[in-house]
């Protein structure tokens, strides 16, 4: 078996704004995820990250390349093909949490396991043990309202754990964070990722929180190095 899990390969992407102006994003990006690998994206705002992740992530498509998963070509399946793997394979942390706000933490963890399919009793014992991995179980109750923003975001990692995903794709996850909250809330992060195997590329500006990862990649021009 591979010890290759994701694989981006030739991407290219661009942004039309009225002919004849073209943005051209990704130009032939490449990139390997192996089992267990946790990779830095860095890059400046504007760069692509967001539009690399979401077409790794399968919310978008490319205008050319191939995404693939266990080595099957995703990007050119069909959309039910997709939303399943999506649903079951990957989970999303963005830089702001996205929490339903008239649901608790507990509930909102809990919601994407019921879209799934998961029985109401099992999704709720996954979400309290998910909260209690990142220290916020006393919080089960509370609205995203009524939590500070380091533990909102504990609740979205949660969230995009809930239905034990293979790999982690986070978008600048800590950016709305002070540095001390942002370096508890990734640390946590590491931590539940080393115990449980996952995968992930973490999207991020902090270079200190980049060198605590397996390595660095750099979007430049269109292309990751």
């Amino acid at each position: 078996m591979s010890d290759l899990l994701l694989e981006l390969s030739a991407l290219e992407k661009a942004y039309h704004r009225g002919r004849p102006n073209q943005i051209n994003v990704l130009c032939g990006a490449n990139l390997k995820v192996k089992h267990g690998e946790i990779i830095a994206l860095v890059a400046p705002s504007g760069a692509g990250k967001s539009t690399l992740l979401h077409i790794a992530g399968l919310l978008d498509t490319p205008d050319a390349g191939e995404v693939k998963f266990h080595g099957e070509v995703l990007n050119t399946m069909s959309d039910r093909r997709r939303t399943m793997i999506r649903r079951k394979e990957i989970g999303f942390v963005y830089q702001f949490h996205h929490l339903l706000p008239e649901f608790s933490a507990l509930e909102n963890v809990m919601l994407p396991q019921l879209a799934n399919g998961q029985a109401r009793s099992e999704a709720k014992s996954v979400a309290a043990e998910l909260l209690s991995k990142v220290g916020i179980a006393e919080r089960a109750d509370h609205r995203p309202a009524e939590l500070s923003g380091g533990e909102q975001q504990r609740v979205a990692f949660c969230r995009a754990l809930a239905n034990a995903p293979k790999v982690l794709l986070a978008d600048e996850p800590t950016g709305n964070l002070d540095q001390t909250t942002s370096e508890q809330v990734f640390e946590i992060l590491m931590s539940v990722a080393r115990q449980t195997g996952l995968s992930a590329v973490i999207a991020t500006h902090n270079p200190q929180l980049a060198a605590k990862m397996d390595r660095t990649v750099t979007l430049k021009n269109g292309l990751l190095e």
